[in-house]
């Protein structure tokens, strides 16, 4: 355990997040860890585990399940890959955007304090909302990279992502054995990379930041035992031995809320809107948007074809009635064209809004 620190008490009372705000902006630490679970992403739609109606296993009884757990259990897995893979297509990356609470992982970044990000999440969040991929350590894995169960054999992501929007199970083409994505069942041990950084890391810290999670999984559970520096706790309820020290600042409460206190404290609230403002996922167009688009290009084409048949006649065409007719014929071709073009492009727009039926879930 590291023994040493930096942080200094109040001299009367506990400490708060004012005090952690001074210790994180005094250019006294340089070494920040922080450990998140599943509660820093409730914000951005996903639902966290074990929450009373609306967590993930609460939520996982329409898959008829043996036990909730069992979604992420290796060996039900191998007789029943739909279950998982159902869960999974409504989990993939790219449908969510990062919270607050990600976008301050970036500030301390930026900050050159930020040492590690433990997370048990497998969003991949962290590093959407821009911090580099070597300051974080997935504790259980995550939809980076894909194998199969058997030989082991990697499946491209991209491949494996058409193969679950197409509703089907992914196999293996060395084996044909079951491909999941590199998140940690239940009988699997953890990354070797989270057992290789872990000491060194817990060793350096200066401060050590938890939030989102129940600390009931281990080893996981037993990270913030294994440092004497100072520990803020950010979470719906307290867990674990916090509030036993006199270094431990609780504040309960949505993640993204407490973690804005805090960058208001600091005087980064500023900089994190701006972080978490260029995260925005570009929405799809509207049928609406479109259309619109579709009545600009055609009235752009209009204006082309009357400049071309401009250009025909002063090249020398026939005049009279025998050039009106082609003009008119080339008019009325080119627009059946661009109608019939735009006509699929408006359906092809109102396809991205219908949902398909889930296969995977049905059987």
């Amino acid at each position: 355990m590291r023994s040493k620190t930096k942080f200094a008490l109040p001299t009367s009372g506990k400490p708060d997040l004012a005090a952690m705000a001074s210790y994180l902006t005094s250019g006294d630490l340089s070494s920040v860890v922080v450990m998140v679970g599943a509660g820093i992403s409730t914000a951005a739609g996903i639902p966290d585990f074990r929450s009373p109606k609306t967590g993930l296993y609460h939520n996982l009884s329409r898959l008829k399940l043996p036990y909730a757990e069992a979604v992420f259990d290796i060996d039900y897995f191998r007789k029943r890959p739909e279950a998982f893979y159902t869960l999974a297509q409504e989990l993939y990356p790219g449908k969510f955007r990062p919270t607050l609470f990600h976008s301050f992982l970036k500030v301390l970044e930026e900050k050159k304090i930020l040492r590690r990000v433990y997370t048990q999440n497998i969003d991949t969040l962290e590093e959407i909302a821009g911090v580099d991929a070597q300051k974080v350590v997935y504790a259980h894995g995550s939809f980076a990279e894909n194998h199969c169960i058997d030989c082991h054999a990697e499946m491209d992501k991209e491949d494996l992502k058409v193969i679950m929007e197409n509703n089907e199970i992914p196999k293996c083409k060395e084996c044909g054995g079951l491909v999941k994505p590199d998140i940690v069942f239940f009988g699997e041990n953890l990354p070797a990379r989270f057992f290789k950084l872990l000491d060194a890391d817990l060793s350096s810290a200066d401060l050590i930041i938890v939030a989102g999670t129940s600390l009931q999984v281990q080893p996981f559970a037993s990270l913030p035992t294994q440092v004497s520096c100072p520990r803020i706790l950010f979470n719906l309820e307290s867990v674990g031995d916090f509030g036993r020290r006199k270094t431990d600042v609780i504040r309960l409460g949505p993640c993204d809320e407490g973690i804005q206190e805090l960058a208001e404290k600091c005087g980064w609230d500023k900089r994190l809107t701006e972080v978490w403002n260029s995260t925005a996922i570009k929405k799809w167009k509207s049928v609406e948007e479109e259309e619109e688009s579709g009545k600009k290009t055609q009235a752009e084409v209009l204006k082309a074809i009357n400049e071309d048949v401009k250009k025909k006649k002063s090249a020398g065409d026939d005049d009279g009635a025998a050039s009106k007719d082609n003009d008119a014929n080339y008019i009325a071709e080119a627009i059946g064209d661009l109608e019939i073009s735009e006509s699929k492009e408006r359906e092809d727009a109102k396809g991205k809004f219908k949902p398909e039926k889930n296969k995977v879930e049905q059987e």
